[in-house]
């Protein structure tokens, strides 16, 4: 048993506290390697944010557990060394889907973990969510349920269509369960392509418009059970001169659309306090990539295309955390 404590590593509880009285969120970015730790901790402390490292299923069978928890120790004391005495980090489980995922996360050093029994049946996901909150709680580690089914796809994570988190279960959902914080859906989706053409309209220029964000939910939502923290999966905003930049060097990437960003602005000053970024990284580093590849076809340092990628991924958190969810410089004092 690793208790995330001797890391260095903090749970959600006061941070999300601090974010919904601010009317800011606090950003979730997935990490799979070095690379990418190392731009969110640099984007962290440079903005001086608290944040989540998060953690789906394949990124841990792809990096291995025991190096994650390494390198999860091993980022509080990076953003140390970069400045940050009292840095903010959590690290997450992201669509935990088995209470025995859950379990071996928090027992390997995890400070909060997500249970996402959203596709079982209502009281199959309750009894589920329930049985990881009184594991989880009794190590001070904070749990993520959901309620709704967000569309996409995301590693292991794949809908086809959504359903839209109803109001009227919020209550009896977070009360039956004890969860910290609960993921909902409101129209974000996982992946590049979160909206089919047909779904969308086009604007003068032939560019595609998604749908909004439904915030009259949200609303409901709020007023249901007013001060919890809520949570947005699927928030990228997949970057058009991103996409454009990685079809400029090879990609073929059709109809790419996210979610606009000041539709998240508008959640971040609800009781939304955190958002999960996956997708955008993975472009943000795929563009560097090519772009290198094509420009220096001799080129096979892996240092000269990364390190440029880890670039570009940190200019790309460092606008979403002072621009998008506004957590520049909410660390606690």
């Amino acid at each position: 048993m690793v208790n995330y404590k001797d890391l260095g590593l903090v749970n959600t509880k006061d941070m999300f506290k601090r974010a919904i009285a601010g009317k800011y969120a606090i950003a979730a970015f997935n990490f799979n390697n070095m690379e990418q730790m190392q731009a969110i901790i640099q984007a962290a402390v440079e903005t001086k944010s608290p944040v989540i490292l998060q953690v789906s299923s394949g990124a841990r069978k792809y990096a291995n557990q025991t190096l994650l928890r390494y390198m999860a120790q091993g980022a509080v004391e990076y953003a140390k060394e970069l400045g940050c005495e009292n840095p903010e980090i959590v690290l997450h489980l992201d669509h935990g889907d088995s209470f025995e995922l859950c379990k071996s996360c928090i027992d390997m050093g995890f400070s909060s973990v997500m249970i996402d029994g959203s596709h079982f049946p209502y009281e199959e996901n309750i009894a589920l969510t329930k049985k990881v909150v009184e594991y989880a709680h009794q190590f001070d580690v904070t749990v993520e349920g959901e309620l709704g089914v967000l569309a996409g796809v995301e590693d292991d994570v794949v809908a086809e269509h959504h359903t839209y988190t109803q109001p009227s279960e919020v209550v009896d959902f977070v009360s039956r369960t004890g969860v910290d914080s609960l993921a909902i859906s409101i129209g974000t989706s996982h992946g590049a392509n979160k909206f089919t053409p047909a779904q969308c309209t086009r604007d003068a220029n032939g560019i595609l418009i998604p749908p909004p964000l439904r915030f009259d939910i949200l609303e409901e939502i709020e007023k249901e059970i007013p001060g919890f923290p809520i949570v947005l999966h699927g928030s990228s905003s997949v970057p058009q001169d991103l996409v454009a930049q990685i079809n400029q060097y090879g990609g073929k990437l059709v109809d790419s659309i996210g979610i606009p960003e000041e539709q998240l602005r508008k959640a971040a000053s609800s009781a939304v306090c955190k958002i999960n970024i996956d997708s955008d990284g993975r472009l943000a580093m795929t563009a560097a990539v090519r772009k290198v590849f094509v420009e220096q076809p001799g080129e096979f340092d892996p240092r000269k295309y990364l390190g440029p990628a880890r670039d570009t991924l940190k200019a790309l958190y460092k606008l979403k955390l002072e621009n998008v969810l506004g957590s520049a410089g909410k660390l606690a004092k």
